[in-house]
């Protein structure tokens, strides 16, 4: 019995997560509901959540959705791989060279302070509306943070261990896949999760500037 009352309790923080979920998401379409219908903005600005719904269910009946969410997941895929492959290898170099990155730093910097929103057009007038120009954003949107902890996860094997293995004489490919690799996957694992929420940005971004398929030409189509 003593055993039953202190299971108990253990629920009710979950119950309480769960309600507190629940009446946040209310309290959030109730609002949302009243602005839209006091604030005077027209449907294509700020329209009502039914609807939204309306319009959802609509796009989901005729295909439209899973057609286009299909594109922008493949050119999101294909981004996140590509960038990935790139910024993995060049910042393995980085990280084994410190010339190498001496050379290539200030321009991978420099790179970087420009938005990719500004870049975008360009992408979409040299490549054109296709998945590629979209695959090319997502790829650079991904570099950077794929390669900063591709390098700090690296560095970040301890020296003793490098040691070790050298004792053992493995080679440079031996070296990198039973010790770099596996000691620095948490690190690279955490630039892989934000160089993913990125991709879809930059996916979406692509299609809104410019494009024949994909969420954002659907978002571009739904405002008319």
């Amino acid at each position: 019995m003593d055993s039953n009352l202190l299971r108990k309790p253990s629920h009710i923080p979950r119950r309480r997560s769960y309600w507190s979920v629940v009446f946040s998401l209310a309290f959030a379409l109730v609002a949302w509901w009243v602005v839209s219908q006091t604030s005077g903005l027209p449907a294509f600005i700020l329209p009502s959540p039914g609807q939204v719904w309306t319009r959802f269910l609509r796009a989901l009946a005729d295909g439209s959705l899973l057609l286009n969410t299909a594109v922008t997941l493949e050119e999101v895929l294909l981004g996140l791989l590509a960038g990935t492959v790139f910024a993995s290898a060049l910042g393995y170099l980085l990280a084994k060279s410190r010339l190498f990155e001496r050379l290539l730093s200030p321009y991978l910097v420099a790179t970087q302070a420009i938005p990719i929103v500004a870049i975008a057009p360009l992408m979409v007038i040299w490549f054109g509306p296709g998945m590629f120009s979209k695959v090319l954003i997502c790829a650079l949107i991904v570099f950077f943070p794929v390669l900063v902890n591709t390098v700090v996860g690296v560095r970040a094997v301890p020296r003793s261990l490098h040691d070790l293995i050298g004792s053992l004489r493995a080679t440079r490919w031996q070296t990198l896949r039973h010790l770099e690799l596996p000691a620095a996957l948490p690190i690279l694992l955490g630039g892989l999760r934000i160089g993913a929420t990125l991709s879809v940005i930059g996916a979406v971004v692509g299609e809104l500037v410019g494009a024949n398929h994909g969420l954002g030409f659907l978002v571009n189509v739904g405002r008319g």
